[in-house]
């Protein structure tokens, strides 16, 4: 069996050392462990040292794309590879790569499909009173969203099995922990969560650059990845909203006109009726954004397949030629 640790980067010279170190190089009941960096177009010279410190896999973006896309160029290096089991932490050493053993444990038992790390976010003394209150919030949030019981939504040490990584096809362009949840809920996959310890970071977050940023681009990846997956119960629910407005105005319209002063309420009457066309034309989006989405889920089981193929040598590798290779033996 085969674990990739994957580790997005983006200017981590100087942390991406003591990251690297602090990785296991012996799991029981895994045979192989590699490493991989993906480098999103740092401007300091984290590739070269990735290389230093002996990764096996250095991939490199010529421009900055971001936390989710890298990510997913990370699973996509990782599945061809070979990887059984996919662990991504972060460079800024917040993860303590001690605790990967535990977080790959349930995948190794079969016991789930993804394992995310959970930093106990209500008694954490690394987080302020702020950020504490807000990780519970949108945990809720993204619980109820996802239908799995994880108290830590936004943790990015996160253990995934191959099987999960083929079916995962991160979207947003913000980052990738909320959209993945909502997803593998959707997709009914095993989910379970792990506490693990963390460590202090002292340099700021480069994922955004303030808390009301931070709220406002979760909060539209979980409206938007949510949107994807349930966008019939969304749309009615929106158009049933506008429809219901629309009616307390033709009501008061209607009174007046039967009292005999509904020459003065018209308004009223033009108002409710432009809301209930509102609603209708909202009920008709959704039945075919439903639509859409049975499309996008042949799409993920086409990208599901290929992928299974490449694995197999029968499909070129995404901007590679057809090399027709042995299929990678499985162990049990």
């Amino acid at each position: 069996m085969k674990l990739i640790v994957q580790i997005p980067c983006f200017n981590e010279a100087e942390s991406l050392p003591d990251t690297l170190l602090r990785i296991p190089r012996r799991i029981e009941g895994i045979d192989e462990i590699e490493l991989l960096v993906i480098d999103d177009g740092s401007d300091d010279d984290t590739g070269a040292v990735a290389r230093r410190f002996g990764v096996h896999h250095v991939v490199r973006h010529r421009t900055n794309r971001g936390l989710a896309a890298t990510f997913q160029t990370g699973l996509n290096v990782a599945l061809a590879a070979g990887a059984d089991i996919i662990v991504n932490t972060d460079a800024d050493g917040q993860y303590d790569g001690a605790a990967i053993p535990a977080l790959v444990a349930p995948i190794m038992n079969g016991m789930a499909d993804i394992v995310v790390g959970d930093r106990g976010v209500g008694t954490n003394a690394h987080f302020g009173p702020v950020k504490r209150l807000l990780q519970k919030l949108g945990s809720a949030v993204v619980q109820r969203l996802a239908r799995t019981d994880i108290p830590d939504a936004v943790s990015g040490f996160r253990a995934i099995s191959r099987e999960a990584a083929q079916r995962l096809a991160i979207t947003t362009e913000f980052s990738y922990t909320t959209d993945m949840l909502i997803q593998a809920g959707r997709k009914r996959l095993g989910i379970v969560s792990v506490p693990v310890p963390t460590n202090r970071t002292v340099r700021p977050s480069r994922l955004f650059r303030s808390i009301p940023q931070f709220i406002l681009n979760t909060c539209v990846t979980m409206a938007r990845t949510y949107t994807m997956y349930n966008p019939l119960r969304v749309f009615v629910l929106a158009g049933g909203l506008c429809s219901l407005t629309g009616a307390i105005p033709i009501v008061r319209f209607l009174y007046y006109y039967a009292v005999g002063e509904g020459a003065g309420h018209v308004q009223s009457l033009v108002l409710g009726g432009a809301l209930l066309v509102l609603g209708t034309v909202s009920v008709m989006l959704g039945v075919l954004a439903d639509l859409i989405a049975g499309n996008r889920k042949l799409l993920e089981m086409t990208l599901e397949r290929v992928r299974k193929l490449e694995e197999q040598g029968l499909a070129p590798p995404a901007g590679g030629s057809l090399a027709r290779r042995e299929p990678r033996k499985r162990q049990a």
